[in-house]
């Protein structure tokens, strides 16, 4: 049997009608820059996550860019964010001007420990970033507590955690803002790049319009140095087809995911550690992710067996080689390390067949078993 990580082509057939229906609508109609389906995603968005504003970019990485700099982050700023997440996060930092200062994780979520952050803060901090990671929120109540003490700005990245809560509140309401992606990946995803900020600042949410358009209000008057980064008014219309079914792909997901604990305790008991659900979170579980022992050797078992899995991330921002100028060393973040050492996602999809999941713990079992 082969497992993909991810296979998108169920979706695609099952939707394919209306999204050639609205691709086709947006070629009549000849509008292709911030348009109606963008306008239209922007207010769909920012109601689902209880925002007034949505703000349609280019990608992930730009909406995270954007938001800093609408808030006033620049050179010599310093951010305060996790060592372990996509490299967009600190990219966009750097981008920025800032400084990225990183800090260590909590082990059960793999998110940014908010006992790790108030240390960190200094006469420069101007911002946190916290990561709600494989699609669970961080701990955002102690997180904002810490920023509103220090008079700190908070942008969330919520790359893969659109639909996540916490406390019953949604992504970005404890925050100043969020962001999102919807790379085709994500439990939101395009036919290619797309990104959102989301907040209830109104005049962050005008700075952010403007920057994404060369920083030009009216046209062609330019205030401030901005960027093109516009959301697709094409992918902008596959994402207005494909939203109305995220609630339900994502209790698949979640059905998913409680199916895989059940599988792997049965399995292999307590020798990987599955994904714990925090009480107080919502789970949307863009990835699976255990930890396991010889991860590297059980990875390339799994891929002789015909079962995709990914390793998210192999090596904490904080030893990447890009930022070696910040003097990080290992050891210095132990908990991130453990983590890049350990972690594993199994293949996670709203179609994944159960046979097929239990095929992935089979396949593990028999791993452990002649490893022993």
């Amino acid at each position: 049997m082969n497992v993909p990580m991810l296979d998108l082509s169920e979706q695609y057939e099952q939707l394919k009608p209306e999204i050639m229906r609205v691709l086709d609508e947006v070629m009549r109609s000849s509008r292709f820059i911030l348009g109606d389906y963008v306008k239209k995603l922007e207010a769909d968005i920012a109601a689902y996550s209880r925002a007034k504003h949505g703000i349609g970019c280019g990608n992930g990485s730009d909406a995270i860019h954007i938001a800093l700099q609408a808030a006033g982050v620049g050179p010599g700023d310093e951010v305060i964010t996790t060592a372990f997440t996509f490299f967009a996060t600190a990219g966009s930092i750097a981008r920025a001007g800032a400084k990225p200062v990183f800090v260590d994780i909590d082990p059960v979520t793999f998110n940014i420990d908010p006992a790790q952050i108030e240390a960190a803060v200094t006469e420069k901090t101007k911002a946190i970033i916290p990561v709600h990671l494989y699609g669970q929120m961080a701990d955002m109540e102690a997180i904002a507590a810490i920023a509103k003490r220090h008079g700190l700005v908070v942008i969330e990245d919520a790359a893969q955690a659109i639909g996540a809560k916490y406390n019953g509140k949604c992504v970005g309401e404890l925050g100043t803002a969020a962001t999102y992606s919807f790379f085709p990946t994500k439990n939101l995803g395009a036919y290619g790049d797309g990104g959102m900020i989301i907040t209830n600042d109104d005049e962050l949410a005008e700075k952010c319009r403007v920057i994404r358009v060369h920083g030009s209000k009216p046209k062609y008057y330019h205030h401030v140095l901005g960027y093109n980064s516009r959301l697709d008014e094409m992918q902008a219309a596959i994402l207005s087809v494909k939203f109305p079914h995220l609630d339900r792909w994502t209790e698949q997901r979640r059905k998913h995911a409680a199916t895989y604990t059940r599988l792997l305790e049965e399995a292999v008991g307590d020798l990987v550690v599955t994904p714990k659900e925090v009480d107080g979170r919502y789970h949307v579980f863009h990835q699976y992710t255990i930890r396991a022992p010889k991860r590297d050797e059980l990875q390339a078992f799994l891929k002789e067996q015909g079962i995709a899995t990914m390793v998210y991330y192999p090596l904490p921002l904080h030893l990447q080689p890009v930022f070696a100028s910040l003097g990080y060393k290992e050891g210095q973040l132990p908990e991130a390390e453990k983590a890049a050492k350990e972690a594993l996602s199994l293949p996670m999809f709203p179609e994944l067949k159960e046979e097929q999941q239990q095929y992935v713990v089979e396949k593990i079992a028999e791993f452990y078993r002649h490893s022993a």
